[in-house]
């Protein structure tokens, strides 16, 4: 399982269009086989800091969703919002992967703290 966290910097002046952009993003990412858990929104704090996350069964389904919505016309549309509205000023990409109570988890340790 691959889970995708997105940091985004946005225009608090355009959180509506940040909105509508995510809510369509949920619906595609679930459309394209993932498990889309939100956007998180500012609320106390920092203004303009936004979040998602959204899990796939693997990278290889996660790298066909990119391939594919590359080329999708509401997955286009959605880039298209962001682009006119430039709700988003810049965003980072992470890829975390779970970890449960099962010590056979594979991914291993270094042995090093943190």
């Amino acid at each position: 399982m691959i889970t995708v966290h997105l940091k985004y910097e946005i225009d608090p002046y355009r959180i509506d269009d940040f909105e509508e952009y995510g809510r369509r993003w949920i619906t595609l990412v679930n459309r394209f086989g993932g498990n889309h858990h939100g956007y998180f929104l500012p609320s106390e704090g920092d203004s303009d800091i936004a979040y998602a996350l959204f899990t796939f069964p693997d990278l290889a389904r996660y790298e066909r969703y990119r391939k594919d919505s590359a080329t999708d016309p509401e997955c286009q549309a959605a880039f298209e919002l962001a682009r006119r509205t430039q709700c988003i000023r810049r965003y980072e990409r992470r890829f975390l992967r779970p970890l449960d109570a099962s010590p056979t988890q594979t991914g291993g340790s270094s042995g090093e703290r943190p």
